[in-house]
């Protein structure tokens, strides 16, 4: 559990890109999910013997993160969203306001749960619940994934991938 906990420890990581937009544009078209999960996983798959495979295989889990994050952003203020490299580990991470309910559901030990359908009228539709998507994905991509308060409003998804390229 502590080896796991300290896989969020910031200072092993180097940055290697970031990227920062107004939440209304990113809200604006839904190809954006696509756009940016495409531009980050290129990047992530950089310095792998098959960066195409790399990539392609982790674009599927950043897509989800990123069309989390587009679902769940109150669309007010910036969202980010960066990567950086460890010896062993590729980290995204993307921080974005959200109402308080949502919040406080995410970090919430053992909370998560939003049920199928229109979430408490926002009008924002939620297809499976977020809780078991981040646990899904960590099981399947063998990463950790974690949820923080990143200020006031906002929480950051911090998801860890082993840069192993022996996914299963």
């Amino acid at each position: 559990m502590e080896e796991e906990a300290s896989r969020f420890d910031d200072h092993a990581f180097v940055p290697m890109v970031s990227l920062e937009m107004n939440v209304a544009v990113f809200k604006s078209q839904w190809q954006f999910c696509d756009e940016i999960t495409e531009y980050l996983s290129d990047i992530l798959g950089q310095g792998h013997s098959d960066p195409a495979r790399y990539a392609n295989f982790l674009s599927v889990a950043a897509n989800e993160l990123i069309e989390l994050a587009f679902r769940a952003t109150n669309g007010r203020g910036k969202i980010s969203f960066s990567l950086a490299r460890s010896a062993t580990y590729n980290r995204l991470r993307i921080a974005f306001p959200c109402d308080e309910e949502f919040r406080r559901k995410h970090m919430e030990a053992g909370s998560g749960e939003i049920q199928p359908g229109l979430d408490d009228g926002s009008g924002r539709l939620v297809t499976k619940s977020d809780g078991a998507l981040l646990s899904n994905l960590a099981t399947i991509f063998g990463a950790a994934i974690h949820i923080e308060k990143d200020g006031a409003d906002g929480i950051g998804i911090i998801a860890d991938f082993p840069s192993a390229e022996d996914f299963q």
